[in-house]
């Protein structure tokens, strides 16, 4: 005798002579036991990651009313109208800041805002830099702050977004984010493929006349409810949830550099402005008024960012910087020695796959749409908590009436023998590329693997 995963006692085991042999089921009944099974192990290894991931997200989209809240001393002033030149307002920022680089300037884009004078450190950290905030009005330092990314976020918004992205763990802690955005679209898949095997069963039970069973009592009635509302919130959440994991891979480490190679191959990378220009022979400048009264001209509406020349041969570029829709992302090249725009290049022009990009990340962020952007972020995100609850809670309730287990019972064993080779060979086919294009879902599949025949084999029969 032996005790199977449900706890209770099993049939004396047959000879091989006499064991029949294992019948394939036909069409979705065959492949809804796989879907059960890796939907199940998916949820319950992943599902602490998934709501992290949500949590921290949630808080990551309402940074910039609380980076407006925390540094408006530094972001705002009093409207006025006088306006000091930008060049004059670079002189005050290096004043301020005399170790540092400049690197680029954001001015002011509203008589209540600050210009950002962007320096690079002497010993900077990637992707970090020293903001210097000047009123643009008076020349008053509002402030000098460390910022974070092209985005140009203020140390609030900067140390949520990191944990979010590696729960400051650096990049052992990306391998957390990366598992949950992998196994995210791989568990709303399952869950659909559940679903709809179940929508073609009732249905076909309907055809034939078949009864209907009885009203469920006492737990198989409580998991029928959390089944319920589990099965209803994914479904209309599924969308929303694959968005959230093909954008969400966009910013992981192994992932990341697959969906970017990819890119390149379809030209789907973003394009950028050729800002190489003929050397001046005197070295002059016209200077960043100039530069941006230029652009102005030519129809660059503000915000915008000037990045200043990096090495002789180059100009200036200026970049629009808003991120609400609809997108303004154009960018020109400016020549430093005559103040004239050398080149143009318009969001219009972006290829799809640049322009798809750009809006995904945009509004995986948050910001494409403003306070609606959020309120949708925001209800993915508490679907996702209310998921992994609802699944941990019908997993809690199958433990056996009898005892024997601390934990609910898996989904039978031995599933992927009973699907037929039609739909199986499929299903490993795509597996594989997907651990192939995700290697942070392979390893973990394959640790889910070894897991599940460890397992299997310590419920054997030892004889």
């Amino acid at each position: 005798m032996t005790i199977d995963e449900r706890g209770a006692p099993d049939r004396p085991v047959e000879s091989s002579a006499a064991k029949p042999r294992r019948r394939t089921a036909p069409g979705w009944a065959g492949v809804r036991p796989l879907l059960m099974r890796l939907h199940f192990y998916a949820g319950v290894f992943v599902g602490p990651f998934l709501v992290i991931a949500a949590l921290t997200g949630i808080a990551y989209i309402y940074t910039p009313q609380v980076e407006d809240a925390v540094h408006d001393h530094e972001l705002h002033v009093a409207a006025s109208d006088t306006w000091l030149p930008l060049e004059r307002q670079v002189d005050i920022a290096r004043e301020a800041f005399p170790e540092g680089a400049l690197k680029s300037v954001r001015p002011a884009p509203t008589a209540t805002d600050t210009t950002q004078v962007i320096f690079t450190p002497p010993r900077a950290t990637p992707s970090h830099s020293q903001t210097v905030f000047v009123d643009p009005h008076t020349g008053e330092v509002r402030g000098n702050l460390e910022t974070y990314g092209s985005g140009q976020a203020l140390p609030v918004r900067a140390w949520i977004d990191v944990l979010h992205r590696n729960l400051h763990l650096g990049e052992v802690g990306r391998i957390y984010s990366e598992l949950a955005a992998s196994w995210l679209g791989v568990i709303v898949l399952a869950g659909f493929g559940l679903w709809l095997s179940r929508r073609i069963a009732l249905r076909r039970a309907a055809r034939r006349d078949k009864p209907v069973a009885e009203p469920a009592t006492g737990g198989a009635a409580k998991r029928g409810r959390a089944l319920g509302r589990h099965a209803v919130v994914g479904l209309w959440a599924a969308i929303g949830l694959l968005f959230l994991s093909a954008t969400g891979l966009t910013w992981s480490g192994h992932a990341g550099e697959n969906i970017g190679a990819l890119r390149s191959a379809l030209d789907w990378s973003t394009p950028s402005v050729s800002a190489a220009v003929d050397p001046s022979p005197t070295g002059s400048d016209v200077g960043l008024d100039a530069v941006r009264e230029s652009t102005l001209r030519a129809g660059l509406a503000a915000p915008v960012e000037i990045r200043v020349p990096t090495a002789p041969g180059t100009g200036y570029v200026v970049a629009q910087v808003g991120r609400s829709w609809p997108s303004h992302a154009d960018s020109m090249a400016v020549d430093p020695a005559t103040g004239q725009v050398t080149d143009t290049l318009r969001f219009d022009d972006y290829p799809l796959g640049a322009k798809l990009s750009k809006w995904g990340i945009d509004a995986h962020m948050g910001f494409l749409f403003g306070v609606p952007n959020q309120i949708v972020l925001t209800l993915l995100g508490l679907a996702i908590v209310g998921l992994v609850g609802w699944g941990y809670r019908m997993w809690w309730l199958r433990r056996p009436p009898m005892g024997g287990s601390r934990f609910g019972r898996a989904p039978a064993r031995g599933s992927w023998r009973r699907a037929p080779a039609k739909a199986l060979v499929p299903i490993l086919l795509v597996g594989a590329a997907l651990a192939w294009s995700m290697p942070v879902l392979g390893v973990s599949l394959l640790a889910f693997l070894v897991l599940d025949a460890v397992i299997g084999w310590s419920l054997s029969d030892p004889a």
